[in-house]
């Protein structure tokens, strides 16, 4: 049989319509096949991770995604093993498997060098401390020519030498000079103040923050101070360094802009002092 023959033939084209159906066959399970690896028109959206434990989106989310922890930073008041940063943002749309690159807060936070205050003003330590994340924590005072600079630096207890490597977000306490005699230095205004804008305008005022008390189940959120004693309300004048404890209530539960109003009305303080006496 000649070739052109064998190609009009019947057999040839049984072997050809063969021939294609097998190649169909696997071109569809190539397709199939890639469709499913690539988990083609398959998206998910990227949840919020930000403010959650690691180990708890790990847990609910590792079979979809691969995480990939970038850094570790440390932060005051922030457990360890939160989120802090997410890469892709929430509400992306992404496929299984997708790298989800996480920065978390770290146990132990990192280490500065203790900064040298001594000789400075406390206006001048507290932008140094500041500048390597260390914070005021006492204020005591000594006799010394120089009124409210620095004599000495401490740190539990115990002096601090420049240079020596503490842990970052620690307190350090300050010895100040007296300048020869203490006067006296005036309680600010502090009702309604928030916890944390507390101690700033304590030592400020070259005072210190001595017990707190909050009054509403711990509601550090909307903690407001409510009251102090010595009372902050008349502008008394008390010795550097003193110590001034403090009550909260919180501003869900007691109208401090009445309050307020009342106490910056000298005409009404003795008014506004009943009132929060009231209130306990």
């Amino acid at each position: 049989m000649g070739l052109f023959s064998f190609i009009f033939s019947k057999k040839f084209f049984k072997h050809l319509a063969f021939i294609v159906i097998v190649f169909l066959i696997v071109l569809w399970m190539v397709f199939r096949g890639l469709g499913s690896y690539t988990r083609h028109g398959e998206v998910f959206v990227v949840p919020e991770f930000v403010g959650k434990q690691y180990s708890d989106i790990f847990r609910e989310n590792g079979k979809l995604f691969t995480f990939i922890i970038t850094d570790s930073i440390y932060k005051r008041n922030v457990p360890s093993g939160t989120v802090l940063m997410q890469d892709p943002m929430p509400g992306s749309k992404v496929k299984q498997g997708r790298n989800m690159y996480i920065i978390t807060v770290a146990k132990m936070p990192e280490k500065v060098k203790m900064p040298n205050l001594r000789n400075l003003s406390m206006r001048q330590a507290e932008v140094s401390l500041q500048a390597v994340d260390l914070r005021i924590n006492d204020l005591y005072y000594v006799d010394h020519f120089a009124r409210n600079a620095v004599v000495d630096q401490e740190y539990n207890g115990v002096v601090i030498e420049p240079g020596t490597e503490i842990f970052r977000g620690s307190s350090i306490d300050l010895q100040l000079g007296n300048g020869g005699s203490m006067e006296k230095t005036e309680i600010p205004f502090l009702i309604g103040s928030k916890p944390g804008e507390l101690i700033n305008l304590l030592h400020s005022n070259y005072l210190n923050l001595g017990n707190e008390v909050f009054m509403d189940d711990n509601d550090t959120v909307h903690a407001r101070v409510f009251r102090t004693e010595p009372s902050s309300l008349h502008a008394l004048k008390v010795d550097p360094g003193t110590k001034i404890s403090v009550w909260y209530r919180s501003n869900k539960l007691v109208n401090f802009s009445e309050i307020i109003m009342n106490a910056m009305n000298d005409t009404v303080i003795s008014d506004s002092t009943d009132t929060i006496h009231n209130y306990f």
